[in-house]
């Protein structure tokens, strides 16, 4: 794969679970990413560099995902000009899942972190290529493939529907 666009990240190998979504949406849709742990609490040193050094390593969009307290999106954004993507997920130190979404969501004007759903990973995936699409006509013709896609299933779908009825 040619060098990575996107920056998947996230505070623990557990939260793999989720954030491979991401990354098989992006590859899925043809865009080079990398995938990798950083975590704001455990690696500090790591976390700073790693967002410090993204925009001369070429990355034009980080997705950082991350359970618990969530801290991750938010210190990688207040690092970096470039768009971050926050995933909240709910790992097993979390309260249903909600103190990841209001820690990744509830940030301070000037820090923006763009939210995707609790677990949300494959929308966050999406998203990134969508800001790769926007300079990148390649990955702009595979999302417009990807989504007039997703038209026709729902499109079969309704005739499946009408031609069976609701019973079968």
């Amino acid at each position: 794969m040619s060098k990575a666009l996107v920056g998947i990240i996230m505070g623990s190998q557990s939260d793999l679970r989720v954030m491979s979504d991401a990354a098989s949406v992006l590859e899925e849709l043809g865009v080079p990413f990398e995938v990798t742990i950083v975590s704001a609490h455990r690696t500090p040193h790591r976390m700073v560099d790693y967002a410090e050094k993204a925009i001369e390593n070429g990355i034009k969009v980080i997705i950082a995902g991350a359970g618990g307290a969530a801290h991750l999106p938010g210190m990688v954004a207040s690092l970096t000009t470039l768009p971050v993507i926050g995933v909240p997920v709910k790992s097993s130190n979390s309260i249903d899942g909600w103190d990841s979404v209001l820690s990744i969501l509830q940030m301070p004007g000037g820090v923006p972190v763009a939210t995707v759903a609790l677990d949300g990973a494959k929308n966050a995936g999406i998203l990134a290529a969508q800001i790769v699409g926007t300079f990148n006509e390649k990955v702009a013709e595979n999302l417009k493939a990807y989504k007039t896609q997703m038209r026709k299933k729902v499109e079969d779908s309704v005739e499946e529907l009408a031609a069976k009825g609701w019973k079968k």
